[in-house]
């Protein structure tokens, strides 16, 4: 996969990228990244990316030219995926990292200011959000959609089926987990996990992300609930 992040602010996107997952992906070839400051494509001589808006308002608008003039300059732009990171944009899901990483290349703008001129949306895909809150930029949210979705890029894990049992992977959050030492201030590891029976290990795992679930997410819960009832379970 590659993946090209625009920005005005490189620094608080390549430090991170060198990290982890993400990082090692990059490091074994199975990924590359650009951080393109599109700034550098402004055709004002201050490099200047942002204005008033008409009509007047607080705060300052991202202008069309120098997003656009960047995203051409991208070698295959025309055939990515690109996405914005927008809190106007759809609730970003495990789903949806899924489906990302299907692709070959992602290109995601992050925004700043008070908002992006409308005619920018024209060129890409969708819109996304990670929450209902604002952030000062994008940034932060583009991260979290490159480490969401590089981490289900085929041969990225060590293992692949170690994302199968995340969070939301099927609606549910997980089911708890233990490790060294057995015992702890008089807290103990349930027996079953220690039984060697997978099947019963299976079972309470499945029992215990459900009740997880209807305790700290009863909105997942009564979705998953719905769900199953569709397809007769």
């Amino acid at each position: 996969m590659r993946i090209d992040v625009l920005t005005i602010f490189p620094d608080m996107v390549k430090p991170v990228l060198g990290q982890s997952i993400v990082g090692r992906a990059v490091y074994e070839k199975k990924l590359t990244i650009h951080v393109i400051d599109f700034r550098e494509y402004s055709p004002n001589k201050h490099k200047k990316v942002d204005d008033t808006p008409y009509g007047g308002g607080a705060g300052m608008v991202l202008r069309v030219e120098p997003v656009i003039n960047a995203l051409r300059a991208i070698d295959g732009y025309e055939k990515a995926h690109k996405v914005i990171m927008t809190p106007q944009g759809k609730p970003y899901a495990q789903t949806d990292a899924a489906r990302l990483s299907t692709h070959d290349h992602l290109i995601i703008l992050c925004g700043h200011y008070e908002g992006f001129d409308e005619r920018i949306h024209a060129y890409f895909d969708e819109e996304i959000s990670i929450g209902d809150y604002v952030l000062t930029g994008g940034e932060v949210a583009a991260l979290v959609l490159i480490e969401s979705t590089v981490r289900l890029i085929p041969g990225i894990l060590n293992k692949d089926e170690s994302h199968q049992d995340d969070s939301f992977s099927d609606g549910l959050l997980e089911y708890p987990h233990y490790t060294r030492p057995r015992e702890f201030e008089g807290k103990r590891v349930p027996e079953v996990l220690m039984s060697g029976n997978h099947q019963a290990i299976e079972n309470w795992r499945r029992t215990e992300a459900l009740k997880r679930t209807k305790t700290r997410r009863p909105d997942l819960y009564a979705r998953h609930q719905k769900a199953q009832k569709k397809h007769g379970k």
